[in-house]
């Protein structure tokens, strides 16, 4: 395994954890009233200090492999929407914005590590002419 494989890695589970969150939230609040009071908390911008430099320094170092730009372009995508979600989406929009925002750009964001990883695995099984 190579150290690109487990950035790529970590940031899908990251994605993961953050989808199941947002998911998983609303109806533990809903069935659990005591835990109300944490509803308020707003894991998704503490979330970001983590997520950020993961996957740049992931899709980064990918990319010198792969050279695929459209992985770039999703992974800057999937950030800028998780960006958007908690910054002006939780602020402004309300939780419904906010939890469309993140969802999304979590799904996006895992897409393209999972083809960074993919595209990387491949790049080193490909044989080179020198």
């Amino acid at each position: 395994m190579k150290s690109t494989d487990w950035l790529d890695g970590a940031a899908v589970g990251l994605s993961g954890l953050c989808l199941l969150h947002c998911l998983a939230l609303p109806f533990v609040v809903g069935a659990l009233p005591i835990l109300m009071p944490f509803a308020e908390g707003h894991l998704h911008a503490q979330m970001l200090y983590i997520v950020v430099p993961l996957s740049v320094v992931a899709i980064g170092l990918g990319f010198n492999k792969h050279r695929n730009q459209r992985v770039v372009f999703a992974a800057i995508a999937g950030l800028l929407l998780l960006l958007i979600g908690a910054t002006v989406a939780h602020a402004s929009l309300g939780i419904v914005a906010d939890r469309v925002f993140t969802i999304s750009g979590a799904l996006m964001l895992a897409a393209a590590h999972w083809f960074n990883g993919l595209l990387s695995r491949r790049h080193r099984c490909i044989p080179t002419n020198g």
